[in-house]
């Protein structure tokens, strides 16, 4: 069971339709399912006077990351689309932060970073968002468990938060199988709690 305070930061990573709706153009297996474990996250962060924060894939019609340019994931999360909206079951109560809205991988809410070989390419500014707002502790839930939730997670301890992952409240690709276990191996190694 994870506390929240107004110490403490939700960030609800990517419960948008191409990732979280069966006909999405990236359904995470179980995605839907998980958005009910979220939304009690969101109540009980708001109930406690903590932050929530969402991220949102928000992708160019084009950019290296799809597959159609070379990139490992079909067209997806394209900005002012049906497929990068919000879930319409996700309660939303927070500001949103966009990625990958230059082209970029668009994996983590806080930094950027180039398609094709990783380099750092700055911030999103959702460290600077939940500094003003006072936050030391980062929980992560949304999707995907392996690729954004992972990015964001180790991203959060590598700008000195204390950060925490649901592990109920987000649910993996697993493009390979065993890529969820793995990402919780991962996490755990960098100092992310997942509970």
């Amino acid at each position: 069971m994870v506390r929240y305070d107004a110490g403490t930061a939700l960030v609800v990573v990517d419960v948008q339709n191409d990732f979280a709706d069966p006909a999405g153009a990236l359904s995470v297996p179980g995605g839907a399912g998980v958005i009910r474990a979220v939304n009690d996250e969101i109540a009980a962060a708001t109930d406690a006077g903590a932050t929530v924060v969402y991220t949102q894939d928000w992708h160019p019609p084009t950019t290296p990351h799809f597959a159609i340019e070379g990139g490992p994931w079909p067209v997806h999360c394209v900005r002012d689309t049906w497929g990068a909206d919000f879930h319409p079951d996700l309660v939303v109560v927070g500001p949103s932060v966009h990625k990958g809205t230059g082209g970029e991988d668009g994996y983590s809410g806080f930094t950027l970073r180039d398609p094709t070989d990783g380099s750092p390419g700055g911030t999103t500014g959702l460290d600077a968002m939940l500094r003003e707002r006072g936050a030391e502790r980062v929980v992560v839930v949304g999707l995907a468990l392996d690729y954004c939730v992972k990015a964001t997670a180790l991203d959060a301890v590598e700008c000195g938060f204390d950060a925490t992952v649901v592990r109920a409240a987000t649910a993996p690709v697993d493009v390979e199988p065993g890529d969820g276990d793995r990402a919780v191996s991962e996490l755990t190694a960098a100092g992310v709690s997942v509970v």
